[in-house]
């Protein structure tokens, strides 16, 4: 496993996201859910849960890249199911769909602390050589 997946960026730490479990398989994180975070319905915003589903989707890229290689988003799916209360917890289950050569796609279930869904993001990291942009 690529030990700089370990590594989160600024971003994550200023939206609060904790990882709580990383494995080549699967990543796991919990994101309390704060007043900066809700929309105007006052629930988390819809962004805020789809940029913790674009970083574990990056996270667990990271853990399976080959050496000498990095990687960036190129596509992202959301269906949402059930908002996400202020005071709640977001926790986020990343697994893999595909791991290739040239391209890697993920899927990141996110609940809330009732077990209950509340969205699906599919997204697909591509695997950039060194040297290239």
């Amino acid at each position: 496993m690529n030990p700089d997946a370990a590594l989160q960026p600024p971003f994550a730490d200023f939206m609060g996201m904790k990882i709580t479990h990383m494995s080549r398989d699967k990543v796991t994180a919990e994101m309390l859910v704060r007043d900066e975070l809700e929309n105007r319905m006052g629930v988390l915003h819809g962004g805020a849960l789809m940029a913790l589903a674009d970083n574990l989707g990056g996270t667990a890229a990271m853990a399976n890249l080959p050496d000498g290689t990095r990687t960036a988003t190129i596509e992202s799916k959301t269906n949402f199911f059930a908002a996400i209360p202020i005071g709640d917890t977001a926790h986020a289950e990343c697994t893999p769909l595909h791991r290739g050569r040239s391209t890697m796609v993920w899927q990141t279930r996110i609940t809330r602390n009732d077990g209950k869904l509340c969205a699906i993001v599919t997204q697909t990291q591509i695997v950039i050589p060194a040297g290239k942009d």
